[in-house]
């Protein structure tokens, strides 16, 4: 018979047992001073054991007098308390260590204290490294629960010969978490995967309710309850969702581990008022669904009836379809990721999109660019070879962007190539591409311009310049032949539309024997030619504001338009360096104006473009009237780093180039900061 608790102190505490097999499973009993716990191999015992060396009905442990005892029921292989055969009513101490076979029964009072010993001796490394110690924090005062079964790694990770004897049911699951992760490849977001793993678990367990709650972020330190959010919910007999206990969401959460409860409806930890006593559960699982750094939610399950309570075999699957989930929802996730940031590359792509079309814009309103237009317009859409014509600086680059932007391949590369800045055998393989070897410094393969502008467009400026040899490799280009690359052999077929450039006169250069008549006459399909500024001054107003738009918008400065007599000024200038030096000259002004308008001070034009130009406005010294290029841009760099006070930076930005470029003209025209420069006033 067994008394009731008199005696108060320790007494009057919670016992429980702590049930080891050795492995990653401990199951903990909260022993009833008015209920014996009975221990075997056979199922109607309260703790089962299953272990052959394990009698049906091994022994038990009873409340007596104030004090816990154990007694072995005639065993065949007897019961070891802290090493010592049973032969009596052995009184239970705190700590104190049962061995049954290969499992361990710890006796404690406290269960936030670890038992030493409770594992297997012969475990190896790697699983005492997994095994996890039992430790619950202080819930407060609130009564723990019966019995919890907890889980950090599922024991289909890795099947142990001891598992052969359960293989049946072993192989079953298994099979169903193959199925189950085929069908979870499939789901497109979280919501349907959500559902699967529901359906597959209710169809996989004993529980008759399911539901996946995922957390709103990532797990922190602070993470509530209320930031988990039912993303799915089932339930075989159609009763309303019931969350479950606050404590078992906190345990799971914090622990990460996997949690079984039995007999939650008379347990006031497990089931709160008006929650799942009111659907009358009977046992409950809660899973974190984790992978190695992140807990993403959890699977929650419960049974209803009496005959089908979740079992240690539940939890497995459970916490296998779990793990199985999350690098599911990771993967989701990262293909979420990813068409984010597709979507903001593409987005990106229409604006610079947008901002090429609009470089690309041919700006005026003239007849002679209205004309251009047209023509633009007209050859754009076909293959036709293009000859643009016309001097330095008008624009012939961008009237063959506005060429290849406005055909059917303008979703292909737009190359572009300067024959006349490389040498001979530079400019060869920069066409057509070298192999590894080739010469000395080819140290890897590299394709040509051809190649990279396959199915798009290839503009060469100043064809004029190519040599006789390289006019008969791009003539058979032209032609429709295959090319090899410099120091290769293999035949290189490409799609490309030429458009040509150049200053020169070629039909004079064709009299001359300098370049090939039948090359001219394959560039000579159609051909464009670009006036120069000064032949159409209308647009320079029109041109003006638009590079002021741009270059304060690029600066972020306050620049927002002229004077009428900056308009009046450049309108009358000559522009020799056309539309590129008003560009510069804009962007210039832009950099030296003091206010919101360019005033004709803030405009340095060259003499070469006004005679009527006053030497205050000229360069630091007057320009003869003919003089070569070199010598034009050496003055020119000058001119503008004296107005700079020799800021590279500054100069650099106003001029349109790198400082490194700027840095070497400086060394190829032999020019250094003098000494002192005054203080610009």
């Amino acid at each position: 018979m067994v008394s009731d608790p008199t005696s108060t102190g320790d007494a009057l505490k919670p016992a429980y047992l702590i049930v080891s097999d050795g492995r990653h499973n401990r199951e903990v009993y909260r022993l009833a001073p008015d209920q014996e716990t009975t221990i075997g191999r056979s199922p109607d015992n309260r703790v089962v054991l299953r272990d052959d060396l394990c009698s049906r009905r091994h022994c038990k442990v009873f409340f007596r007098n104030g004090q816990w005892y154990l007694r072995d029921l005639g065993s065949r292989n007897g019961t070891l308390v802290n090493g010592v055969r049973v032969t009596d009513d052995c009184p239970l101490e705190e700590g104190h260590l049962i061995r049954i076979g290969s499992y361990a029964l710890g006796f404690t009072r406290d269960l936030s204290r670890p038992l030493a010993g409770l594992d297997r001796t012969d475990e190896s490394e790697t699983e005492r490294a997994e095994t996890v110690e039992v430790v619950l924090s202080d819930w407060s005062d609130e009564a723990a629960p019966e019995i919890l079964h907890r889980k950090r790694k599922t024991r289909f990770g890795h099947i142990t010969p001891k598992d052969v004897a359960t293989r049946d049911q072993t192989s079953q699951q298994l099979a169903r978490l193959y199925r189950l992760a085929l069908d979870m490849a499939g789901a497109r977001d979280v919501k349907e995967l959500s559902d699967l793993v529901l359906d597959r678990l209710l169809e996989g367990t004993k529980a008759d309710i399911g539901a996946i709650l995922l957390l709103k972020d990532r797990l922190r330190e602070d993470t509530q309850i209320g930031q988990l959010d039912i993303i799915s919910y089932k339930s075989l007999g159609d009763e309303p969702y019931e969350k479950v206990s606050n404590y078992l969401s906190r345990l799971v959460l914090t622990e990460w581990e996997a949690v079984l409860a039995h007999d939650v409806e008379d347990d006031s930890k497990l089931a709160s008022r008006d929650s799942l006593s009111e659907l009358r559960v009977k046992s409950v699982i809660c899973a974190p669904i984790r992978s190695e750094q992140t807990i993403y939610g959890l699977v929650h399950l419960y049974s209803t009836e009496l005959t089908h309570t979740l079992e240690p075999e539940d939890l497995e699957f459970t916490l296998a379809v779990a793990d199985q989930m999350a690098l599911a929802l990771q993967n989701i996730k990262q293909v979420e990721t990813l068409a984010t940031g597709l979507a903001r590359v593409q987005d990106e792509y229409y604006k610079l999109w947008s901002q090429v079309s609009e470089g690309n814009e041919i700006v005026g309103e003239s007849p002679s660019i209205q004309r251009l237009r047209q023509t633009i317009a007209r050859i754009a859409p076909t293959d036709a070879t293009v000859l643009i014509r016309g001097e330095s600086g008008v624009g012939k680059e961008l009237v063959a962007r506005a060429i290849h932007f406005n055909s059917h391949r303008r979703n292909r590369p737009f190359v572009c190539m300067n024959c006349a800045a490389l040498s001979e055998t530079l400019l060869e393989s920069e066409l057509f591409g070298h192999e590894k070897g080739a010469f000395t410094g080819a140290t890897e393969r590299k394709l040509g311009k051809f190649e990279q502008a396959d199915g798009g467009t290839l503009f060469l400026d100043e064809v004029g310049e190519l040599s006789p040899s390289i006019q008969a490799k791009f003539l058979r280009v032209l032609e429709g032949h295959p090319f090899e690359r410099v120091g290769g052999s293999k035949p290189i077929r490409v799609d490309v539309r030429v458009v040509a450039a150049t200053n020169r006169d070629l039909e004079q250069a064709v009299e001359q024997k300098a370049f090939r008549r039948d090359l001219f006459f394959r560039l000579y399909v159609v051909e464009i030619y670009v006036e120069p500024l000064r032949e159409h001054p209308t647009d320079i107003p029109i041109l003006a504001h638009y590079f002021l738009s741009r270059a304060a918008q690029r600066m972020k400065l306050p620049v927002k338009g002229f004077t009428e007599k900056a308009i009046r000024r450049l309108t009358e200038y000559d522009w020799p360096g056309n539309v590129r030096e008003l560009q510069n000259c804009i962007e210039r002004a832009v950099i030296l104006c003091d206010g919101e308008l360019v005033t004709e001070k803030d405009l340095r034009l060259l003499s070469l473009g006004s005679e009527g130009a006053n030497d205050s406005d000229r360069g630091s010294e007057s320009l003869p009237e003919l003089v070569s290029l070199s010598e034009l841009e050496r003055r020119h760099i000058l001119w503008v780093l004296d107005q700079t006070n020799w800021n590279k930076s500054r100069a650099a930005e106003i001029l349109g180039i790198e400082r490194s470029t700027l840095d070497r003209k400086l060394k190829r025209y032999n020019v250094s900061r003098p000494a002192k420069r005054p203080a610009r006033s």
